[in-house]
């Protein structure tokens, strides 16, 4: 196997709160985050070299296609760590998923470029893969794992939930895309940091089967939300609208069939909760 086609779905946070800083600058998190149907897709093809060369291309002008790109760094740190120092990575990355959008775009093609690989060279375990992932990102972890899942530490610690099931629709404004970075500093920066606990009362919710919406919550839109016009507007229009990760996608645990806002909102709907997370198409 020389060739392979990985399909990288994309997640949400149903729960976000930050517990504290650390020491390396990260925060410690605890979430409750949701694999969902829809999928960026990496075709893999690895050409013989007699040095390690990698290759990227894709269908998306957002992103760089060199080693600033996580799916660079995943193949890089893929090829070293399995001792291999002679071989060529081709990997076209279709895009579907926005980018900068609390989506964890980036993070899954990097998961899905170790899995990937890792089916063609089967050089690590499953333990042993998510090892890489953590040392990555955040989110990888998650992403390679799917399903629902409790993520702690930064992100990169996950517990398996029981499958939940529901449709979801996305709404993300068109010219915004908030950092990572941006949104634990405007956090950092808030005097009042709310305790609400409502990862634990979500936790509570699945094991019996109840209703998780009214615990859908979010720090980091706590941390930014004033400070856009664009957030607000979906506030107006859709109070039950929660931001995901660090944004700027809002979410609605129902399938809406046509958006009620302008075509400065892209608007995603007929996409559902999945029980994976990458995975060869």
């Amino acid at each position: 196997m020389d060739k392979i086609k990985i399909k990288c779905p994309a997640k949400i946070n149903l729960t976000l709160e930050i517990v504290n800083k650390r020491g390396d600058g990260f925060h410690n998190i605890k979430s409750i985050m949701q694999t969902i149907s829809l999928y960026d897709y990496l075709d893999t093809e690895i050409f013989d070299s007699n040095k390690k060369e990698i290759i990227l291309s894709g269908t998306s002008d957002e992103i760089p296609y060199n080693e600033k790109n996580l799916v660079y760094k995943a193949a890089e740190l893929y090829l070293e760590k399995a001792g291999i120092s002679e071989a060529g990575v081709k990997i076209f990355i279709e895009k579907n998923i926005p980018v900068s959008a609390g989506l964890a775009g980036g993070s899954t093609n990097a998961a899905g470029t170790l899995y990937g690989l890792n089916l063609i060279f089967k050089k690590f375990n499953e333990a042993e893969l998510d090892t890489l992932c953590a040392s990555l990102g955040s989110d990888l972890n998650v992403c390679l794992r799917g399903g629902t899942i409790l993520a702690t530490s930064r992100g990169e610690v996950t517990e398996k939930l029981p499958d939940i099931k529901s449709d979801i629709t996305l709404i993300k404004p068109v010219n915004l895309g908030i950092s990572a970075g941006e949104a634990y500093k405007k956090y950092s920066l808030k005097e009042f940091k709310p305790q609400n606990n409502m990862t634990e009362k979500m936790m509570a919710a699945i094991n019996n089967g109840e209703d998780i919406k009214p615990f859908i919550y979010n720090d980091l839109e706590y941390a930014v939300f004033d400070d856009y016009e664009e957030l607000q507007n979906i506030k107006k229009v859709y109070p039950q609208a929660v931001m995901s990760g660090s944004g700027s996608t809002y979410f609605i645990l129902e399938n809406t069939e046509k958006s009620a806002l302008d075509n400065n909102y892209q608007f995603i709907n007929k996409l559902r909760f999945i029980n994976h997370g990458v995975r060869e198409y």
